[in-house]
C-alpha cells in the first residue's frame, strides 16, 4: 500500500485516537462500554500511520489515560507494577508487525487475510509480553511458576487476542470498501 496523504493520515491518526480514548476505560466492556481498543490501534497505526513519532504519541496516550483513569475515574491501579515499562514493547509488537506488514496491504481478499493473520500473531504476542512481564515481574503472585502463567495465558489471552482482531477485522473491511468505491470512481472518471 502506498503511504496515505497527509489528509488521509491525519484523518486516520484522529479517528485512532478517539478509538482509544473511547474504549481504555473499561478493557472488558458491559452493555456501556466498547472493550479496550488499545492493541488494534498500535496494529492499525504501524498498519496505516507507520512513523515512529506517531507510535511514541499512542504509548504516551495510553499511560496518560491509564494515569487519568487511575487517579480521577476510581479504576484499579492493580496492574501497574514495575512490568508496567514492558507494555511500549507489548505494543511495539503490534505496531511493527502492521508496518511490516503494511507493502502487502491491498484490497484483495488474500491481501486482507493476511493482515487478519499478522494481526493475529502480533496479538498474541504482544500479549504473551504484556501477561508474562506481569505474571513474571509484577509482584502480584507469591510462587510464580510455569504450569500456572500458561493456565493464565490461556484463560485471558484469547479474549485479548480476539477483541484485538474484532476491531482489525472491522477495519480491513472498511479499508477493503473504500478501496472497491475509489476504484469504481476512478473507473467511472475514466469512461466518462
Amino acid at each position: 500500500m502506498k503511504p496515505l496523504s497527509r489528509s488521509i493520515a491525519i484523518g486516520v491518526w484522529v479517528l485512532l485516537t478517539l478509538l482509544m480514548v473511547t474504549t481504555r476505560f473499561k478493557h472488558f466492556g458491559d452493555a456501556l462500554h466498547l472493550p479496550d481498543a488499545s492493541m488494534a490501534v498500535f496494529f492499525l497505526g504501524g498498519l496505516y500511520l507507520r512513523r515512529h513519532a506517531v507510535f511514541v504519541f499512542f504509548v504516551l496516550l495510553a499511560v496518560l489515560l491509564d494515569y487519568l483513569s487511575i487517579h480521577y475515574a476510581g479504576v484499579s491501579d492493580f496492574c501497574v507494577t514495575a512490568a508496567y515499562a514492558f507494555l511500549p514493547l507489548a505494543y511495539a509488537a503490534l505496531w511493527y508487525g502492521g508496518r511490516l506488514y503494511t507493502r502487502e496491504l491491498t484490497d484483495s481478499m488474500r491481501s486482507l487475510l493476511g493482515a487478519f493473520v499478522v494481526a493475529t500473531v502480533c496479538a498474541a504476542l504482544s500479549f504473551a509480553i504484556s501477561n508474562g512481564s506481569f505474571y513474571w515481574l509484577g509482584g502480584r503472585y507469591a510462587q510464580p511458576h510455569m504450569a500456572e502463567y500458561l493456565q493464565r495465558l490461556w484463560q485471558w489471552g484469547p479474549l485479548f487476542v480476539r477483541t484485538t482482531c474484532g476491531y482489525v477485522v472491522v477495519a480491513l473491511l472498511l479499508h477493503a470498501g473504500l478501496q472497491r468505491l475509489i476504484h469504481r470512481e476512478a473507473t467511472a472518471q475514466v469512461r466518462a
